[in-house]
């Protein structure tokens, strides 16, 4: 087990080395939080449309607000699993530092877990920076925690499934943008299977 955490580690560490990792971070927030915006103003528009001649607008936020958001990360995680996972195996190879790694005492299934942990990780910290639209939801309404929770995990297991496609495509290329390719049409036969 300390060899898998030691080379997790070492991934995360190299993910938040290089300002790719920021990019991709910031750019699934910023998408996030668009489409929780139009969500937002979705369920405005139909809490005023609801009550035109009342002279105070009653408004109605739940979970229900967060379901399509949900729904919308399967799209996001689409693009973002396997853009950040494309270089997981294949640049080690390009690079070799492969044979560095396979020559240390490690085996292949402890190599292949640290790398899937560090990036699971990576999902689930981009997830997290997503809570405060959870608390814009508590403020608006009175949403059932366990329904939110529930997604959330989803969301984090969904892009487990997303990353073992695409760290499987990154070991079988040398290229890549053609494991970027080939695991974004694998995630789009397995979201649409």
């Amino acid at each position: 087990m300390r060899n898998i955490l030691a080379i997790a580690q070492k991934e995360l560490k190299s993910y938040f080395a290089s300002p790719i990792a920021y990019v991709v971070i910031g750019l699934f927030a910023l998408l996030y939080g668009y489409f929780y915006a139009v969500m937002l103003q979705y369920f405005v528009r139909a809490g005023m449309n609801m009550n035109p001649m009342m002279g105070q607008q009653s408004l109605n936020i739940n979970q229900d607000m967060l379901r399509p958001v949900l729904q919308n990360v399967t799209i996001l995680l689409l693009f973002v699993l396997p853009a950040m996972t494309m270089r997981t195996y294949s640049e080690e190879r390009r690079s070799g530092t492969i044979e560095l790694l396979l020559t240390m005492p490690v085996t292949i299934s402890q190599a292949i877990l640290g790398k899937f942990l560090a990036s699971w990780l990576f999902i689930a910290i981009a997830l997290a920076l997503t809570f405060p639209l959870i608390i814009t939801v508590h403020v608006l309404g009175d949403p059932d925690n366990g329904v939110i929770a529930a997604g959330y995990v989803g969301s984090l297991l969904l892009g487990g499934a997303y990353l073992s496609l695409a760290c499987m495509t990154s070991a079988i290329t040398r290229n890549q943008v053609i494991s970027f390719i080939v695991s974004v049409v694998l995630c789009l036969f397995l979201i649409l299977a």
